[in-house]
Parts: structure tokens; C-alpha cells; sequence
């Protein structure tokens, strides 16, 4: 934030310093920051976390994940680990840190990997990041891991690079709250090198990251970000620094450039200069517009211009400021070096030469205080300025008040009276001051033209009635004409002065009940999530700060169609759907009180951000014609339409990069489809073709026993195009929705039983044991689903597991539940795959001695079992090799008992 340290020339601002205090009383943080996965944080923390232990530091662990990287584990050995607490998730016991171990513990330092990482439910927060703030908060010094793309203001920027949404983010004041940011960087050449030698995933999981995130392009503009991020960090360290130490700028080791704007025509291309300078050193930059006394007085052509100027540095990405103050010039420099800016952009001073004698320019006042700020003086193109609104204002309300000039005569009667009753005690020249009290009132209650009335009528009283000769308007004595003249000057600039304060409040309450309400609607639309949200605030906010009737615009294939509405109204006429259309096509208002189509019934506005028209906003009135708005409100509408065209804008990015990434997870199952059907449906076509045109030509000649193998052969490779064909439609089913169980009461026993007499041939060479108590309860289940569970699982089983080795399958209750599990002898599956083989098409990593599935299989699995109201898990057995699936299907409630079935 932008720190204006005013009248504390020389002292270190209070910000900085509380900040400062802050930071003390907190442990530090460092976050390791990367630009993606692979390129070292976590092995750089470790590395880091080694040092501090020898340098005396007691140092933990209280989360780290290797990843499987045997580097990363050795650097581990040799810490004190936190073991992690144990958190049941969907009957699936889940490890997280254990905030309450390393609290109570209480080292000097933790190290805690992956800052975004969600927490299961049941934790104490949500999310990682706030556990690290509890351990900062407590004084414990944090070592944290973070990649780019989860910086949360980055998030829509990294969705468009990569076209993938991230969902776990990290708020940027987490960042901002960091002591130190250390950047691990590595070219992108290097890293697909790591990917290429597994050290960051396995294999096939690599080669998926290569083709889709981990691009040449992708992993340059990461780490742009990355490298932008830190310098912003660093950037903003040292103008902490500096505002705490009471250091007047410039530093500059960064640029920072300011623009100053007026209410001159040229002011929009010193803008557009300030921009391209900016452009050129990669720095940031804002518009200063300074508000002195004088801006009370500028017209509304003039508002108009310093609104549209500060409006245009906004969209061409700049910061727009206004500042109080009495001086420009002092007020620029003052700012400037508060906030250690490098460069000033100003217009060159347009008033006669022969005036610099009795008052120089704000361009030389600000040249002579700039001490080692470059001031750029550009001339500016009066022509070059902000586009007209080509809208006219409505007439503002009649300024002439009577009430107030007859509440101004009654105070000078007031007057009156008390003068004629201290006109037997006091000195006549003394009364004019219960007269100049009558001004005063007027000033600060009813303005400066009433205020002039009072003065004109409190001096016309005072010399009727109590300067000699009285009773008449002629004076006689020259002492009395000067007290009456020096009565009149005074009580004129008393009456001004006074008004201009009571104008300059006015303004003030008025400009922030006007803010209050533009940041109440963008909190309002930063808590919206859709589209129908974003639309119907707008409506809302426009329609009672505007007190106009609203409807709002959006296209709709290749037209513009009505979105939503305050009050409802969905009706336009074709005059107005001309005027709308026309305002879209060229991102100008039209309608109503505008140069174009100006007889339509409603005013079209477009909305509009940095890119492109995002819609239109159409207004009406109760008044039947001329224009609309005023000036003022016509300044509020833009203010508002720019909220709302960005907020319309982030939830259309959202809605294109969820499309994007849909599109390409169907491209995904629509390759592996093909892959799948290319193999499985030619493998055993090809072997059945190859025996039946064996025994087709050499049939007469064939020993009985090799007909018999090549018929079996025929039989075995059908049974298996069948399954595979099976389990697609059955795949269709569920991901259409098409999936009907029909449940029934039935024991689980039965149904297992008969998925291994029908899978006999698949568990040829492995011993099956099946341990599944005759009194455990049924379970309401479609059988043939279930049965299709089973024969998939024991499929699943046989592929992995050795021949001769054993297939468990066991049957219990729990309090809830009926379990039903079945492990193997295999190799197990690898933690890193653990969640995933539930997915569509995905195939664990085998050896060649395994036979190929389809990656269907499992996934069926999990799409039947939650059919049936039911969950399904993957492990691995404790104690030896295998894999472990457990099924869980809920208690019935209601199974009757035997006499109600007899």
C-alpha cells in the first residue's frame, strides 16, 4: 500500500514500524518457492534445515514427502521426525502433521513441505498454510515449500498457461508475510531432463507430464512468474525497509513510475506515456491526481476528465491515486519518495511566461524538489485525450434554494434583535460582530451563496439601524464607513472560507458513503461463483445507487440477448435491441441521452475490461425523456460497470478453462480408449483368428490334443473379448448416469461363491481361501453388480499375484458395516498410485509377466459399489507384500425377521 507519511518528513512511517514490531513478536518464515514440481525445494529446505542444526538450532520435521526420491530420503535421516497423527477419511485412514505434537514440543524450527496442501476433514484447519500461521504465531521459526501455480492471485494466469485449474491455493498475504522468499530455480532444459531420469515421477506419469504440463513453454513462463513473484517480494522488503528506517527515496533498485494528472484534455496522454515508459522497464506505475482546494471548484466537464484519466491508467494496468493536499508539487514529491519512485512524468506548464514572476508552475516547483527523481516534462496532445462518453448529462437539481435564504434572513434578524438589546451597553462598532456570527451561520449550514446574502443584508441592517445618521442608508462619519467596509470584506471571506470547508466535508461524507458502497459491491461480487450471482448483484447494486431500472446484456450465439434484470424485465423493443446491439458491436454507449440511436427507450452502456466488451448494461427511468444521469452518476456507472465487467470476465475465464480442461481429460479418455480397443480387441482377435485358421487348414492332421488347445485357445480369448466389451458398456452406464441398481436383500456369501465359480479359469494356478461367517448380516445389493465387483477384483488379483499364491477373501461386521475384503500375495501397489487406480483407463506399472488389462476394470468397481450406497478402498498389507481391497456396504435397517418371513 502506497504510504503518503504526510507532515512526518524525516520520521519512519508508524506503518512500517507496527509492521515491523509485528514480525518481531511472530517466528519467521521462509517459504522455498519453485516455478513446479521436481526442481528442488524440498531438498534445498533440508539442505538449509542441516545448517541451522549445525549451528546449534533444534530443528524438526514435521511433514515432508520424498516422493520416493532417494536423495531427498537420505537428507532426511538424521532429523528428529514429528509422527504424524492418523485421521479416518471415508473409512480410510488418511496421515496429516501433528500440530498439537510440534506445538507442544516446541522446536526452533519446523520444517513443513507443501504449503498448500488440504487438509483432511476432521483436522484443526482446512488448510496447511493456516497450521503454519498457528506455528508462526507461537513463536516457531517455519520452513516451507511452494510452487507458483498455487499463489492464489496467480491462479487465472497459471489456468491460462497451462490450461489447467488448480484447486489448492495459498492467499498472497502468506507470501507477504514471509521474512525470506528463496527462489529454487531450474532451466526448463534441466528439469524435463530430471523427468526424463524419474527423479521427479514415474515413468509413464512422467511421460504424461511432458506431453501435457511440463512444456518447454510452460515451464519459461512458470518460471517467469516465479522469478516476477520474488523480485515483487523483495521489492516490497525494501520499501518496508526503507519507510521503517525514515530513509527518503530513491533506491533505485527498482523503477517505479508516477504520472501526474489534472484536469487538462492532455492529462490522458500523459497517461498513455507513464504507460508505455512502464511497458519499457518492466515497472509499476500509478496515476496521482492531488485534490487541493481549488478541485472544489472545477466543473463537471472537469470531473469528468479527472475521472476518465484515472479510469484509463486503471485499464491500461496502472494504479490510480487521489491524494489530499494544499500544494501539487509537494504533495508529488512527498508521495514519491514515500513510496520510492524513480521516475515523475508531468505535463509542461501551459500558462504565460510574465505569470512566473510573482508565482512559478507546479512543473518548476516540482523540478527544483525532485532531488534525484527524474522528471519527465512532456508537452501532451490536448487531442490525444480520453474518448467522449458521447452521452449527455442530465440537468443537475436547481441550486436555488429559498428555504436556505429565508433561514439566512431569519438569522439576521436574530441578529438584529440581539444588537438593538447590547446597543444600550456595548460600543456600535462592537455589534458587527453578533452580525458576522449571522454569516457564519448561513456558511457552514446553507453555503457560500447564502451566506454572500446574509452578508450583503447583516451590513445593510447594521447601517440602517446603528450607524448614524440612523434609520437611513447615508453615513456620516468616516470611521463608521470604514468599519462598515472592513465588516463587509471580513465577513465575505469568513463566509467563503467557512463555506468551502462546509463543501469540502460535504464532498468528503458524500465521496465516502460512495466508497463504502463500491467496496461493499466488490466484496460482494468476489464472494459470487457464478455467473447468475455476478449478473444479479450488478442489477442490484446499479438499480439502488442509481435509482434507474436495469437489465443487463451478455452474447448469446453471435447476438446479445437480456441476462438478468432489475426489476425483472426481459422485454426490448426493436429500437432498443438495435441500440444495444450497436453498443456491443462497438464498444460505445448508445440509446437514450446518446449521440447514437437516441430514440430508444433505455440508455446502452457496454461493459467493458482491458480486453474486450464483455456485455452491455441498458437504463431506464421513470422520466419519459431526456437523459438520464447526471454527471456524477455517470462517473459512479463507469466506477461500477468496471467492477462488474471484471467480475464477469474471471467467472467466463473460469468457465473456459474448466471447458478447456474437460476437453482435454476427453481427449485423454478418448486416446486411451483407442489405445485400449487397438490392443485388447486385437490381441484376442488375433488369437482367434490364428487358431481358428489353424484348424481350419491342418485340422484332419492335428493330434486330438492340439485341436483341443487351439479350441480352448478360441474359447479362452472370446471369454476374454467378452469381459472387455463387458466392462465398456458397463463403463458407458455408469458415466451416463444410465446405472439402476435393483436391490434386494441377499448374502454376501452366495454372491461370492458365485463370482469364483465364474472366474475358475482366471484363479487356475492360485489357491483361493474365502473366510465368510454364516451369520453375517445380508446386505441390500443388486447381485449381479456385486457379482461383477468380485470377479473384478479377483481378476485384478490374479494378474499381480505369483502363480500358486494365495487370494484371501474375508467377511466381517462392524458397528455400521458389512466389510468385505480381498487381499493378494502380488507386489502391492505403489503409495504414489494409491489414489489413483480407481481412475478410468489408468493401469498400475507391471512387469512383462503380467498380462495387459484394460484400466476398467477397477473403476467399475468403484462406479458399482457406489451405486449401491457402498465404498470401496485400496491398500497394501502390513507386514508383507499385497494388495488389499476393502469393500463397505451399509447395515440394512430394515431386515425382517424369521417368524415375518415364514
Amino acid at each position: 500500500m502506497p504510504d503518503d507519511n504526510r507532515d512526518q518528513a524525516g520520521r519512519p512511517s508508524p506503518d512500517a514500524l507496527l509492521e515491523k514490531a509485528r514480525a518481531e513478536m511472530r517466528g519467521r518464515l521462509k517459504i522455498f518457492l519453485g516455478a513446479a514440481p521436481g526442481v528442488g525445494k524440498t531438498y534445498e529446505m533440508l539442505v538449509s534445515g542441516r545448517a541451522k542444526i549445525a549451528d546449534g538450532l533444534d530443528v524438526v520435521i514435521g511433514v515432508v514427502e520424498t516422493h520416493g526420491r532417494k536423495e531427498t530420503e537420505a537428507l532426511v535421516a538424521g532429523f528428529e521426525i514429528i509422527p504424524r497423527v492418523e485421521i479416518s477419511y471415508k473409512g480410510r485412514p488418511l496421515e496429516e502433521m501433528d500440530l498439537d505434537g510440534i506445538l507442544a514440543r516446541r522446536p526452533d524450527l519446523v520444517l513443513v513441505d507443501e504449503l498448500a496442501h488440504t487438509n483432511a476433514d476432521g483436522s484443526r484447519h482446512p488448510k496447511r498454510y493456516l497450521d503454519v500461521k498457528e506455528l508462526l504465531d507461537r513463536g516457531i521459526d517455519v520452513y516451507t515449500t511452494l510452487n507458483i501455480q498455487h499463489v492464489e492471485s496467480l491462479n487465472d494466469v497459471v489456468s491460462q498457461i497451462t490450461r489447467i485449474r488448480v484447486r489448492e491455493t495459498v492467499p498472497d498475504s502468506i507470501i507477504d508475510l514471509a521474512d525470506d522468499v528463496e527462489i529454487i530455480d531450474l532451466t526448463p532444459d534441466d528439469l524435463i531432463k530430471r523427468l526424463h531420469d524419474g527423479k521427479v515421477y514415474m515413468p509413464r506419469t512422467a511421460e504424461r507430464a511432458l506431453s501435457n504440463y511440463f512444456t518447454p513453454g510452460n515451464l519459461t513462463a512458470l518460471r517467469e512468474l516465479a522469478l516476477r513473484r520474488t523480485a515483487q517480494r523483495v521489492d516490497d522488503q525494501l520499501l518496508s525497509h526503507m519507510q521503517a528506517h525514515a530513509i527518503s527515496g530513491p533506491w533505485a533498485a527498482g523503477e517505479r513510475v508516477l504520472v501526474s494528472v489534472d484536469h487538462h484534455p492532455r492529462s490522458a496522454s500523459l497517461v498513455r506515456y507513464a504507460a508505455r515508459m512502464a511497458s519499457r522497464l518492466r515497472a509499476p506505475w500509478a496515476a496521482v491526481y492531488v485534490e487541493t482546494n481549488r478541485s472544489i471548484n472545477l466543473t463537471e466537464a472537469e470531473r469528468d476528465i479527472v475521472a476518465a484519466t484515472l479510469r484509463l491508467a486503471e485499464q491500461l494496468g496502472g494504479e490510480a491515486i487521489t491524494i489530499p493536499g494544499r500544494e501539487v508539487a509537494e504533495e508529488l514529491v512527498r508521495h514519491a519518495t514515500a513510496n520510492n519512485v524513480t521516475h515523475i512524468v508531468i505535463g509542461a506548464p501551459k500558462k504565460p511566461t510574465w505569470r512566473d514572476w510573482w508565482s512559478r508552475s507546479i512543473t518548476d516547483e516540482l523540478i527544483r524538489g525532485a532531488g534525484e527523481i527524474s522528471v519527465h516534462v512532456i508537452s501532451g496532445d490536448e487531442k490525444d485525450g480520453t474518448t467522449a462518453r458521447g452521452v449527455r448529462a442530465a440537468a443537475s437539481p436547481p441550486q436555488l434554494d429559498f428555504r436556505a435564504y429565508l433561514l439566512a434572513t431569519g438569522y439576521v434578524a436574530i441578529a438584529l434583535g440581539v444588537s438593538v438589546v447590547l446597543d444600550q451597553v456595548l460600543d456600535v462598532r462592537n455589534l458587527a460582530l453578533v452580525f458576522l456570527m449571522a454569516v457564519l451561520t448561513s456558511a457552514v449550514l446553507h453555503g457560500l451563496r447564502p451566506a454572500l446574502y446574509s452578508c450583503i443584508l447583516s451590513a445593510l441592517s447594521f447601517n440602517f439601524f446603528f450607524l448614524p445618521p440612523r434609520y437611513t442608508l447615508t453615513i456620516s462619519d468616516p470611521e463608521s464607513v470604514l468599519a462598515l467596509f472592513f465588516f463587509l470584506g471580513v465577513a465575505i471571506i469568513a463566509s467563503n472560507l467557512t463555506a468551502t470547508v462546509q463543501r469540502q466535508a460535504a464532498a468528503a461524507r458524500q465521496r465516502a458513503r460512495t466508497t463504502e458502497d463500491l467496496y461493499l459491491f466488490s466484496k460482494k461480487l468476489a464472494g459470487t461463483g457464478t455467473l447468475d450471482d455476478v449478473l444479479w448483484a450488478t442489477a442490484f447494486q446499479l438499480a439502488s445507487m442509481l435509482k434507474v431500472r436495469v437489465v443487463l446484456l451478455l452474447p448469446e450465439d453471435g447476438s446479445i440477448a437480456v441476462k438478468a434484470g432489475y426489476p425483472p424485465d426481459d422485454t426490448l423493443d426493436d429500437a432498443d435491441i438495435a441500440a444495444a446491439r450497436w453498443a456491443w458491436e462497438h464498444n460505445h454507449a448508445a440509446g437514450r441521452g446518446a449521440d447514437t440511436l437516441p430514440g430508444a427507450k433505455r440508455l446502452y452502456v457496454p461493459l467493458r475490461t482491458g480486453r474486450t466488451a464483455v456485455g452491455v448494461i441498458g437504463l431506464d427511468s421513470d422520466r419519459r425523456d431526456g437523459p438520464l444521469l447526471t454527471p456524477e452518476q455517470q462517473r459512479l456507472l463507469d466506477a461500477l460497470a468496471d467492477q462488474a465487467a471484471l467480475a464477469i470476465e474471471r467467472v467466463q475465464l473460469v468457465a473456459d478453462v474448466d471447458r478447456a480442461r474437460l476437453a482435454a481429460e476427453a481427449d485423454r479418455l478418448r486416446s486411451a480408449l483407442l489405445t485400449s480397443i487397438s490392443h485388447d480387441l486385437k490381441t484376442p482377435l488375433a488369437a482367434i483368428l490364428g487358431a481358428a485358421g489353424t484348424l481350419r487348414d491342418y485340422f484332419a492332421s492335428m493330434p486330438e490334443e492340439d485341436r483341443s488347445d487351439l479350441l480352448s485357445t478360441v474359447v479362452d480369448e472370446s471369454e476374454r473379448l467378452n469381459r472387455f466389451i463387458a466392462n465398456l458398456l458397463d463403463m458407458t452406464k455408469i458415466e451416463s448416469g444410465a446405472m439402476e441398481p435393483n436391490h434386494a436383500l441377499h448374502y454376501a456369501g452366495d454372491i461370492i461363491g458365485s463370482a469364483l465359480r465364474r472366474a475358475a479359469k482366471i484363479l487356475d494356478g492360485h489357491k483361493t481361501e474365502m473366510s465368510i461367517p454364516a451369520e453375517l448380516p445380508m446386505v441390500r445389493v443388486d447381485p449381479v453388480l456385486f457379482e461383477q465387483v468380485i470377479f473384478n477384483l479377483l481378476d485384478n488379483a490374479a494378474k499381480y499375484a505369483p502363480e500358486a499364491s494365495v487370494i484371501h477373501i474375508e467377511g466381517w461386521a462392524d458397528a455400521d458395516n458389512v466389510v468385505v475384503q480381498i487381499s493378494d500375495e502380488g507386489p502391492g501397489i505403489p503409495p504414489a498410485d494409491l489414489n489413483r487406480v480407481f481412475d478410468t483407463f489408468y493401469r498400475v506399472r507391471k512387469g512383462d509377466q503380467v498380462r495387459a488389462g484394460t484400466g476398467l476394470g477397477l473403476s467399475i468397481c468403484r462406479g458399482f459399489i457406489e451405486a449401491m450406497g457402498g465404498t470401496i478402498t485400496a491398500g497394501n498389507r502390513t507386514g508383507r507384500p499385497g494388495a488389499v481391497f476393502t469393500i463397505r456396504l451399509p447395515k440394512p435397517t430394515d431386515i425382517p425377521k424369521l417368524d415375518e418371513l415364514k
